[in-house]
């Protein structure tokens, strides 16, 4: 019987970024070309304001071994002619993610249930709490790990040890912060830097502390909203992925703005997230470069 030649075929994501100069898309096009690699999706961006190109393209070629390895060479004499940063994925290749919750259990069921229907194409390592298990007791977690890491004053460097070692065990390649509300320390920041993104309020103006939703009522606020990012030893302030916002008014109570609340960072973190997975976000100092769908 003879074999599909789509079968045959993988298709990869390529994304990267340098500085701006000419003859970057020709070079990266003419690499694909000669991998006999078939473009079908191809995002380009350039940052007049730091002199940067971001790029990401999708394309299909042959599955095999020597001609991945022929590909790599040549993206990597490519990228050492124009100073390229870059990564080749293979969209076959689930992400590994390890999801972190806290009491509030919203975020973690939405990803739950897009990742059951295919939504999101990740395969979930572990589910971490400061919580014991019998809080999610109405959650189906399947077949997913859990385990629960108690944070207090004397045992957060040693659960915060048990946490990085997590990751390594099981090879995770993002953690999500699904409405964690343990600060993460500095160091541990900086080990899942550009790895692990977090979701938290954005109001207008801005509200920390407690009960950000009851301050907002307080306050007359117009706007409720949420911000997804990657987390940096800056609390909340690192680059951001994606947001969103709704509109309120003075009939809101501080129960309709939690309630609203919820839903925008259900669907904030879910499109973070996806865009994550999907090769989408480029880091670009302080801020990212995210390629829409």
């Amino acid at each position: 019987m003879t074999q599909d030649p789509a079968s045959l075929l993988a298709t990869y994501t390529l994304t990267l970024s340098c500085p701006n100069r000419p003859g970057i898309v020709a070079a990266i096009a003419t690499t694909l070309f000669e991998a006999d690699g078939n473009i079908t999706e191809a995002q380009q961006f350039d940052d007049v304001e730091t002199g940067l190109f971001f790029m990401r393209v999708v394309f299909s070629c042959r599955a095999d071994a020597e001609r991945t390895e022929w590909l790599r060479a040549r993206l990597d004499a490519v990228a050492a002619r124009f100073r390229i940063s870059w990564t080749l994925h293979d969209r076959a290749q689930r992400r590994r993610v390890l999801l972190m919750v806290s009491k509030f259990d919203h975020c973690l069921v939405d990803l739950l249930y897009r990742w059951r229907i295919g939504e999101l194409p990740m395969t979930p390592t572990a589910i971490v709490a400061n919580h014991p298990r019998d809080t999610y007791a109405h959650i189906d977690m399947g077949d997913i790990p859990f385990h629960y890491l108690p944070v207090a004053q004397d045992t957060k460097a040693a659960q915060e040890e048990r946490l990085w070692s997590l990751v390594q065990q099981t090879n995770s390649e993002l953690v999500v912060l699904a409405r964690y509300m343990q600060v993460l320390s500095d160091s541990l920041s900086a080990r899942l830097s550009g790895q692990c993104i977090n979701i938290h309020h954005s109001f207008l103006p801005g509200f920390k502390g407690a009960r950000p939703y009851h301050q907002a009522h307080a306050r007359g606020v117009k706007l409720i909203g949420a911000t997804a990012h990657y987390v940096t030893a800056d609390l909340d302030e690192g680059p951001i992925i994606e947001q969103d916002v709704e509109r309120v008014s003075h009939f809101d109570t501080p129960d309709d703005l939690v309630r609203k609340g919820r839903d925008i960072e259900r669907r904030v973190l879910a499109r973070a997230v996806r865009y994550h997975l999907d090769d989408r976000v480029i880091l670009n100092g302080h801020k990212t470069v995210v390629f829409g769908d």
